[in-house]
């Protein structure tokens, strides 16, 4: 169940007319905390978002499930079924939450790691095309501002001389 806290921030996002996805942002973050304070465990960085999306979806975030085709059914159907609860403004059943949170209880925090997120924002980058990615730099460059785009390419360079060697 995510926090108070949570919920206001998403709404925020919400107000100041940011993305659902932007909103949803909030809940991964929360899980990745969560995770990382010990709480209970993930076994891999993609579950530990999806279990921050499906809490978006049923806390009433307006984040559509994927599309047919873009995942398995199993995972289309879960995200619908989110989706409704969150919508009918539905509360979460107190035994099917007590019997997830025992089993993320048994699993590492590794998933959390800055390593596992940074190779799972990599491979979900590479299944995007070139043009994709290279529009999402330019928007970031917009929003950015000179001090930290001067930043970001100074990272870009040692990062680069880094993998050089």
């Amino acid at each position: 169940m995510p926090d108070k806290k949570v919920i206001e921030r998403a709404r925020r996002d919400k107000k100041q007319g940011k993305s659902a996805s932007t909103q949803a942002g909030e809940f991964v973050k929360d899980e990745i905390d969560k995770i990382r304070k010990g709480d209970h465990g993930a076994r891999s960085a993609k579950q530990a978002i999806a279990i921050g999306l499906s809490e978006a979806r049923r806390a009433g975030v307006d984040l559509k499930p994927p599309k047919k085709g873009t995942v398995s059914e199993k995972t289309r159907k879960s995200a619908a079924s989110a989706y409704e609860k969150g919508q009918r403004h539905e509360p979460v059943s107190r035994k099917r939450s007590r019997a997830s949170k025992k089993a993320l209880k048994r699993e590492g925090h590794a998933a959390a790691s800055h390593k596992a997120l940074s190779e799972q924002a990599r491979t979900a980058a590479k299944k995007r095309g070139a043009s994709a990615r290279s529009a999402a730099a330019k928007k970031a460059v917009r929003t950015k501002g000179p001090r930290k785009r001067s930043a970001a390419a100074k990272k870009g360079a040692r990062t680069r001389a880094r993998r050089k060697t």
